[in-house]
């Protein structure tokens, strides 16, 4: 099969034209015989097995949803086919999403999360397809998004043994522990785990139990230190007399993390996984915490960019140095926009972007300010931030169409933007790589099998694969990166991640 047929490039590639202009079909021609014979001499085929067997088929009833095909994104949003994953193995999807590496561009943090929330049968060998979306789940987890997980959870019907401990994790995190410890209450056998019994009994008024609970788990050691003199402080703050040591940070889990915030000993959360952060914006923490925490979840697309700029000008910085500096940058710019005093902005926005910089924000920083920053006539060096900016921002053809390039590195940055990267602008290897990339018009050899065997979210996440190694060094894989995510529809996503590459100097 002729694969610049199947998958052809796009003008103006994106996901939700995938949906809207569907490749072709295209006729299977019998070898040997003429493409108008091959319809009405489909018998001649030569035999395509050997046995008669009939394979197992799985069925269900046709109004029936699986709990996996669960999403949050429909087909009309992220223009993603509806089998987007079901040719796969389960296996394989989960392998290939343990293995996305997404924190330095968040252009590949918007594709992850794009496949991650859409709606899509699962595999076709996941039944249900629960290990899926627990897969699904983990990784929204570890990119810190706790509240789109636990969504996603909430159309699925957490109430299922398999599903029930991560609804219960994301509701401790959260403090919303309630609702989910009163179904566990009635339906203890969602849980095995003793301790997180013994948590929502209490947590329920029923101390009574709660404690006979606990000396029967102590009696037949089911319970792990600091688990159980925790759960013995949280019953009986009078118990411990001693202070709580925290345990090793690869032991912490959501309900020892709250049970030592009930101990009066609360952990930092700086050193343990991201979705840990979320605690720290809730208004019982100082600012300070706020704010790194807020840092830390925006980097991966967890937090919009508005709630970090809000807490950033929300009031004066308390201290110098760190955060407080970022926070004072950003204040001043913030005022000087407002004003619309170009001197101002010209002043404070150097001393901004290098604040992101360093915290690696400069493309929610490009999100929320980029509009603003594109009505000024700038110049020296601030007009070239602002381009920057323009050309990080959604928006990045907008800027492009405006922009009137200085250098041959704004020149070439400009023609990637508008799709069109020109050689004679592009100065090292990476720039090269990115041209010929855009020039090619077919996907590229280790993404065929996958395209072939219709497995096209594994491809998406096989490309996003390549792609990271490609930052690191590996400039083949990264060319051909670029030319699957252009060859899928993905266009968008080809050039913002192209520019981010170029612009945000994350590569190896």
């Amino acid at each position: 099969m002729d694969m610049a047929e199947l998958v052809r490039a796009q003008e103006p590639l994106s996901a939700i034209e995938w949906l809207e202009n569907p490749p072709p079909l295209v006729r299977r021609v019998i070898p040997g015989v003429g493409e108008d014979q091959g319809a009405s001499r489909g018998l001649l085929e030569p035999p395509v097995a050997d046995t008669a067997t009939v394979p197992q088929v799985a069925v269900s009833p046709l109004d029936q949803v699986s709990v996996g095909a669960v999403g949050l994104l429909p087909t009309s949003v992220t223009g993603l086919p509806r089998h987007l994953w079901r040719e796969s193995a389960t296996s394989d999807l989960n392998a290939a999403l343990e293995r996305q590496d997404v924190l330095a561009f968040p252009a590949m943090q918007s594709l992850l999360y794009t496949l991650l929330l859409a709606e899509a049968d699962p595999p076709s060998d996941s039944g249900a397809g629960q290990l899926f979306l627990k897969a699904r789940i983990g990784k929204l987890l570890e990119l810190g998004a706790a509240e789109a997980a636990g969504a996603l959870l909430e159309r699925a019907g957490p109430e299922t043994p398999a599903l029930f401990p991560m609804w219960l994790d994301i509701s401790l995190l959260s403090g919303n522990e309630d609702a989910a410890c009163s179904v566990l209450n009635d339906k203890p056998y969602l849980s095995s785990s003793v301790s997180a019994r013994i948590y929502c009994a209490a947590r329920g008024g029923d101390w009574a139990t709660a404690a006979v609970m606990f000396d029967s788990a102590t009696a037949l050691d089911l319970i792990d230190p600091p688990e159980e003199q925790l759960i013995a402080i949280y019953l009986d703050p009078e118990w411990g007399e001693d202070p709580v040591e925290p345990p090793p940070v690869a032991e912490i889990t959501p309900l020892l993390f709250r049970l030592f915030e009930a101990a009066g000993a609360p952990l930092s959360t700086a050193a343990l996984q991201r979705v840990y952060a979320m605690t720290d914006l809730r208004d019982t923490v100082g600012w300070k915490a706020e704010l790194e925490a807020a840092e830390r979840l925006t980097r991966t697309g967890a937090l919009s960019e508005n709630r970090l700029i809000a807490l950033y000008t929300a009031r004066r910085p308390a201290a110098s140095g760190g955060v407080w500096e970022r926070v004072e940058a950003i204040r001043r710019f913030d005022t000087a926009l407002q004003s619309g005093e170009v001197d101002a902005v010209e002043t404070s926005l150097e001393r901004a972007w290098k604040a992101m910089q360093a915290v690696h924000l400069e493309v929610p920083f490009a999100r929320f300010y980029a509009a603003d920053l594109a009505e000024l006539a700038l110049s020296d060096s601030a007009r070239g931030i602002a381009l920057s900016v323009g050309l990080l921002s959604p928006d990045y053809e907008v800027t492009a169409a405006s922009a009137t390039p200085q250098t041959s590195d704004e020149k070439f940055l400009v023609g990637l933007a508008r799709g069109a990267p020109d050689l004679a602008h592009a100065h090292g290897a990476l720039s090269r790589s990115i041209v010929r990339a855009f020039e090619a018009v077919e996907p590229p050899d280790e993404l065929r099998p996958l395209l072939e065997g219709d497995k096209l979210g594994e491809s998406v996440l096989r490309t996003m694969t390549l792609f990271s190694s490609g930052a690191a060094g590996n400039l083949r894989q990264l060319e051909s990166a670029l030319r699957g995510l252009r060859a899928m529809g993905l266009e968008d996503s080809a050039r913002r991640a192209s520019l981010q590459l170029m612009l945000l100097d994350r590569g190896g």
